[in-house]
């Protein structure tokens, strides 16, 4: 897949080598990571259940850098998941776990391959292809299934001035986690999709505990967003320390956003225009962390004109009316969580999580946590009356930290979401079990 983007890695490659190998080759690394998962999403409701199982396998190549003034250099994905159960389980045809056939069965395995072109000067990096996976407060990319989503375009990262880190890219297409299918870049409900996604930002470490955000990106005919940020950290003492960590959104509509293809559906709540993208959301977040103890505290506010907008892919259909497999997607906030997100318009959620580290009982590499969020005060969708919902998540995490088997881990994941009013989701138990495992070649 992605040929032209392949081609052109392939191509800066034997460049590369004839420009002087040394950095290239020397700093390359080659490792291979296993995935194996179990997802069973039990709709309590009566609706449609979610039972599956895959193997999941991702290769990646990332070479160095050529020696001189410009280094240049390649980096190669593949990805591979096999449907466990041969598709005679419970899969529901807009499943975000798994591709479906045409008959609307899970297929038996897919696959897809991009590539990066890269090239570094002093302190700035600039990265261009099929395989990129960012992770900023505009744009998360996903990894919450059997592969991860992958995104087409370029970006630049600049560390040229010191505690100062420059951000800015242009995407063009996405790569769901569930598909081996690119598609463009779309909000949630929309069945037309927009080839130009722009950002930029800027992370100032104003002092070694506080760092300081902005960033800017619009998704051409659907939104503009601007994001303000804040993290400090107050060490208390050696295993001791207070965290405030504050994010606050404002989006608004662009281009054809509102009209047929391009509506946002507002996550499925209350918008004061229909279709139309007019949202303010903040959060607040406070950790207190004792020794393997951590406390973490906090409040979002979304706003009651309409509901938090993010890249969201899940509505957009190929030429036949079939959906892309394209769904799954994240954000920048706490209430992103198993099930549910949080982010309809006039939602008041209050959110709490206690995580403890083994380590310091002895078991390095355990790891336990707990999550509850309330909702409350969101408006409905036809604007009368408002609804509630909640969400209780747990997960125990072990990785093996030694002998034959060092590095192979283990995640399970539960979680309850229940809901009351009609913009609330189907009620909803949620079980991820996962294993991961990364061989290092070089």
């Amino acid at each position: 897949m992605y040929k032209s983007s392949l081609a052109l890695a392939v191509a800066l490659g034997v460049l590369a080598q004839q420009a002087g190998a040394a950095g290239f080759v020397e700093d390359s690394k080659l490792s291979l990571s296993s995935r194996t998962m179990y997802f069973n999403n039990d709709n309590r409701d009566g609706g449609a259940d979610n039972r599956e199982s895959g193997q999941g396998f991702k290769l990646d190549y990332l070479s160095g850098f050529t020696e001189g003034t410009v280094g240049f250099g390649v980096d190669v994905q593949a990805l591979w998941g096999i449907h466990l159960d041969g598709g005679r389980g419970k899969h529901p045809d807009n499943s975000s776990f798994f591709p479906s056939d045409t008959d609307g069965s899970a297929v038996s395995q897919w696959a897809r391959v991009g590539g990066n072109a890269k090239a570094r000067f002093s302190k700035t990096e600039v990265h261009y292809g099929s395989a990129l996976a960012p992770n900023l407060p505009i744009l998360v990319s996903n990894d919450g299934r059997l592969l991860p989503q992958t995104f087409e375009g370029g970006t630049i990262q600049s560390k040229e001035i010191d505690n100062l880190t420059i951000n800015a890219g242009q995407l063009t297409h996405a790569m769901g986690r569930a598909s081996s299918n690119r598609t463009g870049l779309s909000v949630a409900g929309a069945t037309q999709d927009s080839n130009k996604f722009r950002y930029g930002g800027l992370d100032y470490k104003l002092t070694p505990d506080l760092t300081l955000q902005y960033y800017y990106s619009n998704l051409e005919d659907f939104y503009k967003q601007h994001f303000l940020g804040a993290t400090h950290v107050f060490k208390i003492a050696d295993d001791q320390s207070f965290k405030t960590d504050l994010r606050y959104f404002d989006s608004s509509s662009d281009g054809k956003n509102g009209e047929a293809g391009y509506r946002f559906n507002n996550n499925g709540g209350y918008a004061k225009n229909t279709g139309e993208v007019d949202n303010k959301t903040w959060s607040a977040m406070f950790t207190y962390t004792l020794g393997g103890h951590s406390l973490m505290l906090g409040h979002q506010r979304v706003n009651d004109d309409g509901g938090f907008v993010w890249l969201n892919q899940g509505s957009v259909v190929d030429g036949n009316g079939r959906n892309e497999g394209a769904g799954g997607s994240s954000f920048y906030l706490f209430t992103d969580s198993m099930i549910n997100q949080f982010a309809k318009a006039g939602e008041n959620t209050t959110f709490g999580q206690y995580a403890y580290d083994f380590a310091r009982l002895g078991v390095p590499g355990l790891k336990a946590s707990v999550a509850y969020l309330k909702g409350e005060d969101g408006k409905n969708a036809n604007g009368n009356g408002h609804f509630s919902e909640w969400e209780r998540d747990a997960r125990i995490d072990y990785v093996i930290q030694d002998g034959t088997f060092k590095g192979l881990g283990a995640s399970l994941r539960h979680g309850v979401y229940r809901g009351t009013g009609t913009s609330s989701l189907a009620d909803q138990d949620q079980t991820r079990l996962i294993f991961n495992y990364t061989y290092n070649f070089l």
